[in-house]
């Protein structure tokens, strides 16, 4: 949880960025993606304890208002990307969560939720480019089958989940895969994507946790593998013209000071193609 003050705290140094605070998701953004029973059961705290294991942290109030701005946020880098062409939650990727149930360090999940938002105010086809190392099952769960959503997730084989769910577009990738083979995976699944699916809105998992130096990842990313991996993502919405939501998604380091520089990196290319666009405009 450390990471998430510290990147707040390195990235309100950067000129041009606007930190802005949240509102939660309300139920009604909730429930377009969630059981009710299992909403209720989180906002009360009537969870059983194999719901709470599974989550993987206790439950306590604060940990329901967390949850729901965590979503909440990724709403509003999308309503920003509308306007600005680029927006990042400093948190979110919470791409572990089922429509019932919590996993994996995630209650609510985020794009899911931005996603079903943003098609209850006009009709839109939105992409998840996610590249947390771990496999996005519940947004695969909730969307894999969803003609106006397209899930790509490019994550490690043997890596958790040990049950993957079907995304639109899926690469396992092996243990050790480094940066090379990475980004080529990378293209090839972009390319892909393309041609099977027009979005207009990308929302983009960024998950520091393919870096060499993660506990969890079993990747092996440089920092500039990383950096190169980011901007194929960015490029390709400024090429194709599209919006850009981007949270932050898992990272493990040993170090924790090298995940927040992954994920400062990523916000600080992000604050790259907020200029750029500017200029444009």
């Amino acid at each position: 949880m450390q990471k998430y003050r510290l990147l707040r705290d390195q990235v309100a140094s950067f000129q041009g960025l606007e930190l802005k605070e949240p509102a939660p998701a309300s139920y009604e953004d909730l429930l377009r993606v969630h059981e009710k029973g299992y909403i209720d059961r989180v906002i009360l705290g009537q969870l059983s304890p194999a719901e709470i294991r599974e989550i993987g942290f206790p439950w306590s109030e604060p940990m329901v208002e967390r949850s729901k701005r965590s979503a909440g946020a990724t709403i509003q880098a999308c309503m920003s990307a509308i306007e600005d062409g680029v927006s990042v939650n400093l948190a979110g990727g919470t791409h572990h969560a089922y429509s019932d149930k919590g996993s994996g360090f995630c209650v609510f999940n985020d794009a899911a939720v931005a996603s079903k938002y943003l098609q209850s105010l006009n009709k839109m086809n939105v992409a998840i480019i996610d590249l947390d190392v771990h496999q996005g099952n519940g947004t695969a769960a909730i969307l894999g089958k969803d003609t106006t959503c397209y899930t790509l997730s490019l994550h490690g084989e043997k890596n958790f989940p040990f049950r993957k769910e079907s995304s639109h577009l899926d690469v396992g990738l092996t243990d050790g895969c480094s940066d090379d083979e990475y980004l080529l995976h990378l293209a090839h699944a972009l390319n892909q994507m393309e041609s099977e699916f027009k979005p207009d809105m990308l929302i983009y998992l960024a998950g520091a946790d393919p870096h060499e130096g993660d506990r969890l990842g079993r990747l092996k990313l440089s920092l500039q593998g990383l950096c190169l991996r980011d901007q194929m993502v960015l490029d390709f919405a400024k090429t194709h013209d599209l919006p850009i939501a981007i949270a932050m998604a898992g990272g493990y380091g040993i170090n924790i000071e090298t995940t927040v520089e992954v994920h400062a990196q990523t916000v600080q290319l992000a604050l790259q193609l907020f200029k750029e666009l500017k200029v444009k405009q």
